[in-house]
């Protein structure tokens, strides 16, 4: 949650005609309008409306070589990630492939600490232990240079699968699908890793009835729409853009939740975290349901994740799920000493804002698995691009990067290593996310070259602190009718933003809950009865307690307690006005 002084700027309504249904309420339009939203058709959020599969370069070799390896019956092991997104990814190639008529199917995901990211050569000589012919990357792979020539040397066929951003060189694999590559067609370039491996089973599927497969192997033909609760859960977890494409995928994988249709993994999931299944929002994926799943990866192994999404059996997917709960606490508080920790390193080297640069931090004591929620903590509170480094094996450093929008990280990180060969050993990423990794000794010369060229860019930038806000509500909109239709008129996210509201109210209680969250009763103009708000971890919860008038920016959500659902403010920003 933010605090302070910043400026509160509401998101522009276009003027001009549009078609979107009358019976929408008048504040879900203007929302709608102001995310680019103009009528029917971008509101339709069916199937039918998926671009082709073939369009994404690669598909044709890629879906060839499956299709030959499932005639042959060759042994196939799925290379997964460590994350989320690499994890449900790993799950819907498992699950498609056997729907599919492959009965060699296998895993092996990268352990973070020992392993590193991807393809290793590394990863390559333990995967060998299962007697593989065919090595299938799903969420990696596109940076994996000497993997994939150590798996070729090993005579694996090596077919690759990933969304992220590619480099100079492509790997030497037998088929990339990647809808990032240079002169790819296809229009969602915002696919996760879970979306790119569900489209090569869609196409693999339309192939196989094509050539008449499934009644030469006397299978039924799959549907594949019972792998969407895993992709909604991917996409959301890995905040890609939700651009038409991936609202649609995270659409209908939601739908399926809320009637009952996940998988057990995923109800266990659901249930450990809090949530009811029948009002599942896209925010319950990414803030409740995908850092359980994470859990496994940032401090164990992500194969106990990718064993729960697998599970058949509700009682094993639970027992599973409660072991990610466990993990999940044990991140919270990692992550809250972190934090602490960060906060005194800035105030000791008394960073201001003003300076206008990026932010390294390294502490000997972090843990690797949680640098990147810390520096996504730290981004947050600075409006700065920050890098948060930990110690990894044979004295390197291992570092997460965060950015803020207009600042793309893995070019940024591009740029730094052309300037400085040699001081990046690797890295990859995304636009808002990438990670690295240096020799202990680079570090003090990585964290001036970071800022120089971190500075240049940002000096290009507006660096007001701005909030932006769908506006004011009026008070006859303070209703759950209003509520509901904003809960499922999304999937909100990343690049579709949360409907976000301002006012200033008057505070007529204020109490902290659970030591670190701010729970207020205000009113505003026109509003007779109190309206429940609560702010989770403000810094400093006690200095609000005395404020009488305030500036909230805040999301209207339904608080459902014992069988009750009220209207609650859910506060995103808060500065005192008195």
């Amino acid at each position: 949650m933010k605090n302070g002084s910043r400026k509160i700027v509401p998101r522009p309504v276009p003027d001009g005609d549009h078609q979107l249904p009358s019976e929408l309420h008048p504040v879900l339009k203007r929302v709608y309008l102001a995310r680019g939203i103009r009528g029917h058709e971008d509101l339709d959020l069916s199937l039918k409306r998926l671009p082709s599969p073939w369009l994404l370069q690669g598909m044709e070799v890629m879906v060839d070589r499956l299709l030959a390896a499932i005639r042959q019956q060759k042994s196939i092991l799925v290379v997964a990630d460590y994350d989320a997104d690499g994890a449900t990814a790993c799950a819907v190639a498992m699950l498609g492939l056997r729907a599919l008529g492959a009965r060699r199917v296998d895993f092996i995901v990268p352990d973070r600490f020992r392993d590193g990211y991807g393809l290793t050569p590394s990863l390559v000589r333990a995967a060998m232990a299962k007697n593989p012919q065919l090595l299938l990357t799903v969420d990696n792979g596109i940076a994996s240079i000497a993997g994939v020539v150590e798996a070729k040397a090993e005579g694996l066929e090596v077919l690759i699968t990933d969304h992220h951003l590619p480099g100079e060189q492509l790997p030497g694999a037998d088929a990339i699908v990647n809808p990032n590559v240079s002169g790819d067609g296809f229009p969602g370039k915002a696919l996760s890793g879970v979306g790119v491996m569900f489209y090569v089973l869609t196409a693999l599927r339309s192939k196989m009835r094509e050539q008449g497969e499934f009644e030469r192997l006397g299978l039924p033909e799959p549907n594949l729409a019972e792998l969407l609760d895993l992709v909604a859960l991917g996409t959301v977890a890995d905040v890609v853009p939700l651009d038409s494409v991936n609202r649609i995928l995270v659409h209908q994988g939601l739908q399926r939740m809320r009637a009952g249709r996940a998988r057990p993994g995923i109800r266990a999931l659901i249930e450990v975290a809090g949530r009811q299944s029948g009002h599942l929002s896209a925010a319950d994926l990414g803030f409740a349901v995908g850092p359980r799943l994470n859990a496994a990866g940032r401090l164990e192994d992500m194969s106990l994740g990718i064993r729960c999404l697998l599970a058949d059996d509700s009682a094993q997917a639970m027992q599973l799920a409660v072991r990610l709960d466990t993990l999940n606490r044990e991140r919270r508080e990692i992550e809250a000493r972190m934090k602490d920790d960060a906060l005194l390193l800035l105030a000791a080297e008394d960073w201001r804002t003003d300076q206008s640069n990026g932010v390294c931090l390294f502490d000997e004591s972090w843990h690797e698995g949680v640098i990147g929620i810390l520096a996504s903590r730290i981004r947050e509170r600075l409006s700065r691009p920050v890098i948060a480094f930990a110690p990894g094996e044979d004295g390197l450093l291992k570092g997460s990067a965060r950015s803020i929008p207009g600042l793309h990280i893995r070019d940024l990180l591009s740029e730094v290593d052309a300037y400085f060969p040699g001081l990046i050993l690797r890295y990859g990423g995304h636009a808002m996310a990438a990670g690295l990794t240096l020799e202990r000794t680079h570090f003090d010369r990585f964290v001036q070259a970071f800022d120089e060229h971190a500075s240049r860019h940002l000096a290009q930038l507006v660096m007001e602190d701005q909030i932006h806000t769908d506006g004011a509500l009026e008070a006859g909109d303070f209703s759950l009718e209003l509520a509901r239709s904003l809960r499922l008129g999304g999937p909100w996210g990343q690049g579709f933003p949360e409907p976000l509201f301002h006012g200033d109210f008057q505070v007529a209680s204020a109490r902290i809950v659970g030591e670190k969250h701010l729970k207020l009763q205000v009113k505003g103009a026109g509003i007779d009865k109190p309206l429940d708000a609560i702010a989770f971890f403000p810094d400093n919860p006690a200095e609000w307690l005395s404020c009488s008038q305030i500036r909230l920016a805040y999301q209207l959500e339904i608080n459902e307690f014992r069988g009750l659902r009220q209207l609650q403010l859910n506060v995103d920003y808060m500065e005192p006005l008195s």
